[in-house]
């Protein structure tokens, strides 16, 4: 086997192995659901930080009012996803395409 032989098998190799990454990364259907399930991790501790946003009051609330400097461009986008959600049970249900 020359040197080219050995390149070119190694060329080949290298771009199959970028393939399987950007499919798996970005391209692969399993990479919305991640994308998903992370979103519903996020929503659910900022509801558990800030329940007094829609109206649930919380003794919890007076100590997480200080993360509000850190969160405060991701509070928005929750706050508008959180009021345009149909329900939690329809979100779920796409999931598992019901």
């Amino acid at each position: 086997m020359s040197l080219a032989d050995q390149i070119e098998t190694f060329r080949r190799s290298v771009e199959e192995w970028l393939r399987g990454l950007y499919h798996g990364m970005i391209s692969h259907p399993a990479y919305e659901l991640i994308e998903k399930e992370a979103e519903d991790l996020e929503d659910e501790f900022m509801l558990a930080c800030f329940p007094d946003v829609f109206g649930v009051p919380s003794p919890v609330s007076y100590y997480t009012a200080e993360l509000l400097p850190y969160l405060t461009d991701e509070f928005e986008a929750w706050e508008r996803r959180m009021w345009d959600r149909e329900s939690l049970v329809e979100r779920k249900g796409q999931q598992y395409h019901f």
